[in-house]
C-alpha cells in the first residue's frame, strides 16, 4: 500500500441553513477544500460523497453524489455514494484513502453534506430510526426504557439530587395546531411503513405518547431515539462503575469551552457545569446540554499520493494518514471488547503507535456519555475512570489528552453525513498549527473515532483514523 496524504480540508460552520440545500453546502465545502489544496477540480480522479437523509427529506435517493457535484463541474469521474449512518463521512474518507493507497488513483475527494434542520422536528427524529434495526424498533424502545430512575431526573441512577427543571413556556394555539399537524404527517408516513401498532408502541416511549414508569408517571419527550440508547448505556456505566451525572456535565461543559474558540462550531458559547446539570432532562441522566444539537453542514478533504504531493509542491502542508480503519459491530457478550476497543487496536497496530503516542483526539460524542465511554474504549483511561479523569481536567486543553478541541458533536454540531470529515478538519488544523486559541501545544499525532448507527450492544459501523504532522 502507498502512503496517503491530506492536502486540502474544509468545513462549513455548522448550524441552521434554511436558505441553502445540500447542493449549496456541497459546493461551499468542495470549493474550500480545493482552494486549501491549491488545485483545480480537474485534478480530481475519484470522489466519495456522504449523505444520510437527503432521500427522506427531498426524495433524492440513489445518485446523491452525482446530483450534488455536477453543478460545480465535477462529473465523469467515478463518484461513489456512501451511507453509513453517523460514520458516513469518515467512511467516504476511507474510500478515498483506499483509492490512493491501492495505487488506483493519485487524487481523490471525500465530501459529506447533510440538511437535518426541519421545521417539523418529528420528521427529523423519525429519520434517526433508520440507523437502527427498524424491524426490532419496538423491542429496542422497551429495552432502552429499562433501569430508568423513577423520577424525571437522575437521582436514582447517580445518587445525586435531580437537576432543577427549566420552566416551559406555554405554546400558542397556532403552535399547538402546527405540532399536531407535524406529528400526524410523520405518523401516517411511519404507520404505513412500519404498521400502526408498532408505531404506537415506539411513539409511547420515544416521543412521550404515554408510556409510564413504575410510579405511573408518563415518560418520554421530543428527542432522537439515540438519546434513549446513550442514556441507557450511561445508566449501566453508573451502576457498574459509580460514574456520576456531574462527570457527564463536566465533559459537556469542557466541550462548550473548547467550541467557544472554534468559529466553525454551531455553539460558540460557554456553559457551566451547573447550567448543564440544571438544563432540561432529555433522557435520564442526560440533559439537553449533554446532547448534540440538530443542524446542517458540510465538510470535505482532498487526498493525494506521495508522488502527487511532490508533483504539486504541497509537502509543507500535507498531513500523513497513518491509519484508516473501517469496521462493523458484532453480536457479543456484555463483557467482551466492544467495537471501539477492537478497532482502536487495529488502528494502533497499523500506525505503529499506542494510545500513549496520541497528542489529542476527536471522539464521537453524540452525548457526553459517548465521550466518557470512548476515552476508556480507545485506551486513554482505565475502564470506569473516564468521568473521573475528565472531571480532573485531563481532557481539557493543556490536559493529558485534549479531547474534542473542536467542541465535539455536543457543541460543534452533528449534521450526520458531515461529522466525520469535520473531525478530520480539526485534526488537520491542529497538526498544521492553525487552531488559534484552541491550539494543542506540540501536536504531532491526532486521532479521530466516528461511530454510526446502533445494532445490538454497539455501533453498527465505526471508523478510526490516525494522522501525523
Amino acid at each position: 500500500m502507498r502512503d496517503v496524504y491530506i492536502v486540502g480540508i474544509h468545513t462549513t460552520k455548522f448550524g441552521k441553513y434554511l436558505d441553502q440545500g445540500v447542493k449549496d453546502l456541497t459546493a461551499t465545502t468542495v470549493q474550500g477544500s480545493l482552494k486549501d489544496a491549491t488545485v483545480e477540480k480537474e485534478a480530481l480522479q475519484s470522489a466519495h460523497f456522504s449523505n444520510c437523509l437527503w432521500g427522506q427529506a427531498e426524495y433524492q435517493h440513489c445518485i446523491r453524489g452525482q446530483v450534488a457535484l455536477r453543478p460545480i463541474g465535477i462529473d465523469s469521474i467515478p463518484i461513489t455514494n456512501v451511507e453509513n449512518a453517523c460514520a458516513s463521512a469518515s467512511t467516504a474518507f476511507h474510500g478515498a484513502f483506499k483509492d490512493i493507497a491501492s495505487g488506483l488513483y493519485d487524487v481523490s475527494l471525500a465530501v459529506g453534506a447533510e440538511k437535518l434542520y426541519d421545521t417539523n422536528k418529528y420528521s427529523v427524529f423519525a429519520g434517526f430510526l433508520s440507523a437502527t434495526d427498524v424491524s426490532s424498533a419496538t423491542a429496542d424502545a422497551r429495552r432502552f426504557s429499562e433501569n430508568m430512575p423513577e423520577d424525571d431526573g437522575a437521582a436514582e441512577a447517580t445518587g445525586q439530587p435531580a437537576p432543577k427543571k427549566a420552566k416551559k413556556k406555554g405554546k400558542s394555539i397556532k403552535d399547538r395546531m402546527t405540532e399536531v399537524r407535524d406529528m400526524a404527517a410523520v405518523g401516517v408516513q411511519l404507520g404505513e411503513t412500519l404498521g400502526y401498532d408498532q408505531l404506537r408502541e415506539i411513539v409511547s416511549i420515544t416521543f412521550g405518547g404515554g408510556s409510564k414508569d413504575k410510579s405511573g408517571k408518563k415518560r418520554g419527550g421530543d428527542h432522537s431515539p439515540f438519546m434513549d440508547i446513550y442514556a441507557y448505556k450511561a445508566r449501566e456505566h453508573m451502576q457498574k462503575y459509580g460514574s456520576t451525572q456531574a462527570q457527564l456535565a463536566a465533559i459537556a461543559s469542557k466541550s462548550h469551552w473548547h467550541s467557544s474558540m472554534n468559529p466553525n462550531a454551531q455553539y460558540t458559547f460557554e456553559v457551566s457545569v451547573e447550567d448543564v446539570l440544571n438544563d432540561r432532562v432529555i433522557a435520564p441522566p442526560l440533559t439537553r446540554g449533554m446532547c448534540a444539537p440538530i443542524g446542517d453542514g458540510a465538510a470535505s478533504a482532498v487526498l493525494m499520493s506521495e508522488d502527487a504531493v511532490k508533483r504539486h509542491g504541497l509537502s509543507d502542508r500535507a498531513i500523513k494518514v497513518r491509519a484508516s480503519i473501517l469496521g462493523s459491530g458484532r453480536d457479543r457478550g456484555l463483557d467482551e471488547p466492544d467495537i471501539g476497543e477492537r478497532l482502536s487496536k487495529v488502528a494502533y497496530e497499523r500506525a505503529g503507535l499506542g494510545p500513549e503516542d496520541i497528542d489529542f483526539v476527536e471522539l464521537h460524542d453524540a452525548t457526553a456519555f459517548g465521550e466518557m465511554h470512548q476515552t476508556e474504549a480507545l485506551g486513554f483511561f482505565d475502564k470506569g475512570t473516564g468521568g473521573l479523569r475528565a472531571e480532573a481536567g485531563d481532557t481539557r486543553l493543556g490536559g493529558k489528552i485534549p479531547v474534542n478541541t473542536s467542541g465535539g458533536l455536543v457543541s460543534r454540531g452533528h449534521p450526520i453525513g458531515a461529522s466525520g470529515l469535520a473531525q478530520m478538519h480539526e485534526l488537520v488544523t491542529q497538526l498544521r498549527g492553525e487552531a488559534g486559541a484552541r491550539q494543542v501545544e506540540g501536536a504531532r499525532i491526532g486521532m479521530a473515532e466516528n461511530g454510526g448507527g446502533a445494532l445490538g450492544e454497539e455501533e453498527a459501523a465505526m471508523c478510526i483514523h490516525i494522522f501525523e504532522k
